[in-house]
Formats: C-alpha cells, sequence, structure tokens
C-alpha cells in the first residue's frame, strides 16, 4: 500500500508517518520546507498554495491523508482562502484524477461554526463560521462534497476536537507553562472535547486501510468534555505536584480574562478557551467504524508535561 501525507512534518503528520512506516505501508511525504521528520523521513517540498503535486508521486498512491493547512490567528483571509480551501480542492482533483482509492481531509470542528449552549454537539449541529479559519475549513468541506459527488475516490472528512500529546503547541503548551509557573486552580467552569494525538493516528490508519464507501463526516473526540480545572489537575499529577489552590474566585477569573480580551482582541476571546463550552459527540463515529479512543488522559499528560518538555 502506498499513502500520500501533506504536512508531514506537522504535529500529526510526524506520528501519523511513524505508525505508517511501522505498518511497512510506503509514504509519499510532502512538506513546505521539505525538511525530514524527527524520524529522519525525507519529505518532498511543496507550496500546495501554488503548485500541483507532480504527476510522478501520484503513481501508486492508494489513499491520501491531508493535514496540511493554515491555522494561524494572524493570517490573512488570502491566506486562509488559498491554502485551507483552494489548495485542498486542488489537491482531491489531483487525487481522483490519479485514481486514488480514499481522501482524507483533516478539517476542524471550528468548521460548524460557534457553539451555542452547554449541550454536546453531533455532526449536524453546524452552522456557518464567522471566523476566517472555520470558514476556509467549511467551504473545503463543502466543495469537496460537490466536487467529488459520484467519485469513485471515497471521501472521509474528519473534524477532530482540540488534538493533545507530546509536542502539542498552541493553548495547552501556554497552560502547561502556565501550571510549571504556579498559576492558581481553575474554576470548576467549561469545557470542551480532546482527543489524544494517538487514537487520531489509530483512526486514520483504520480509514487508510479499511476506507468506507461514499462521503463520510465525523467529529473526532474521545467522548469525554474537560474542564479547564481537570485540565489543570492532570498536569499537577504529571508534575508530580500536589492539588494547586483556588485562592482566585470564578467572578476574578472573569474579570481578568475581560482584561486580557480588552488589550488582545482575537477572534475567539481567551474567556471562551478557557471557560466556555466545546463539547463534541463521537456517537457516529464509533458506530460506523471499528475504531474507539484507547489513550488515557492522564498518561497522555504526562507525554505532554514531563516526557517531551515542549514548552
Amino acid at each position: 500500500m502506498k499513502c500520500l501525507v501533506t504536512g508531514a512534518t506537522g504535529f500529526i503528520g510526524r506520528a501519523l508517518c511513524r505508525s505508517l512506516a511501522a505498518a511497512d505501508i510506503e509514504i509519499v511525504a510532502l512538506s513546505e520546507q521539505g525538511l525530514p521528520t524527527t524520524d529522519d523521513l525525507p519529505t518532498r517540498a511543496i507550496d500546495l498554495s501554488r503548485c500541483d503535486v507532480a504527476p510522478e508521486l501520484w503513481q501508486g498512491v492508494d489513499a491520501v491523508v491531508h493535514l496540511a493547512g493554515i491555522a494561524h490567528r494572524t493570517a490573512t483571509d488570502e491566506q486562509y482562502e488559498q491554502i485551507n480551501h483552494q489548495a485542498t480542492m486542488r489537491l482531491a482533483r489531483n487525487a481522483r484524477d490519479a485514481g486514488v482509492g480514499c481522501f482524507v481531509f483533516l478539517s476542524s470542528v471550528k468548521a460548524m461554526g460557534t457553539a451555542n449552549g452547554v449541550l454536546e454537539r453531533v455532526e449536524t449541529d453546524a452552522l456557518e463560521p464567522q471566523d476566517n479559519y472555520g470558514r476556509s475549513k467549511w467551504l473545503a468541506e463543502k466543495n469537496l462534497r460537490r466536487e467529488l459527488e459520484g467519485s469513485e475516490m471515497s471521501l472521509v472528512i474528519l473534524r477532530p476536537a482540540l488534538v493533545y500529546g507530546e509536542g502539542v503547541k498552541g493553548n495547552l503548551a501556554t497552560m502547561a507553562r502556565a501550571v510549571r509557573a504556579g498559576m492558581p486552580r481553575p474554576p470548576c467552569a467549561g469545557g470542551r472535547s480532546m482527543i489524544a494525538l494517538p487514537d487520531l493516528v489509530s483512526l486514520i490508519m483504520l480509514l487508510i486501510t479499511s476506507p468506507p464507501q461514499g462521503q463520510r463526516t465525523w467529529m473526532v473526540s474521545d467522548g469525554e468534555c474537560y474542564s479547564t480545572r481537570r485540565i489543570y489537575d492532570e498536569m499537577r499529577v504529571a508534575l508530580g505536584r500536589r492539588p494547586g489552590v483556588a485562592w482566585l474566585p470564578l467572578w476574578g477569573w472573569r474579570l481578568g480574562l475581560w482584561l486580557v480580551d480588552a488589550m488582545r482582541p482575537q477572534s475567539e476571546s481567551v474567556s471562551e478557551r478557557i471557560l466556555g463550552y466545546e463539547c463534541y459527540s463521537n456517537k457516529a463515529l464509533c458506530e460506523a467504524t471499528q475504531w474507539s479512543p484507547a489513550a488515557h488522559s492522564q498518561a497522555v499528560m504526562t507525554a505532554l508535561v514531563v516526557a517531551g518538555k515542549p514548552c
């Protein structure tokens, strides 16, 4: 079997390529800079926003896993459109024309629009996103379904919740730094779904080796909803520390986060990321496949906070 992977040097791409190699699956690894992965797997340099994949690289490819994209909050509208939407469409057309059997597109729960309330969302609980990142993923999803309708190539769109594991960056890395620095224990408020990197990789491996027919769109989570306090507590345990002290009341957190948002306005407020609810069901995915999450959050958190020292 042969698999083409875009974004091979990214957080998810490195782990996926490691699993593909362990399964003796031939890999066509693509990255923007052409740097090797952490396991010294060579990658081909390509800017998907400007160039198509060379025809010779498509020979014998059975599956594509499209991980490459841009999620920077400082990116321009044009960058989101060119990289997350237009580049995805060109890659899918090339894959279809090359006779690829399965195309897996890593979208995002942000393609479903803003969460409304505290109920767990399912795939159909979607609104058109208002932020540029979510909209670019939403447009890619919508137009992939339209473009590939009736195609012999199966299409799987995955909307992962917050992916965490050793080497992760972003909000979890920032929180790990804060916990090590003595951040007070957060209030028991808010909640979000997450998915451990090993579980996401195992799902992708299952999908490319036993691809479903037609078009499928699934949210990916471990089925739990994590409060910021729970994440904090598990990070403290991973560091070998006793429970932190919740000396700052909820109103103090709200006031402090409001001040942060006022000073640094962003598409998604810091207050929402810490105290808001973003919980997503994995029921449809688990019922339709043989996959189920296996990673224990405390073990993965230990790798994140202690073993990998990513922060």
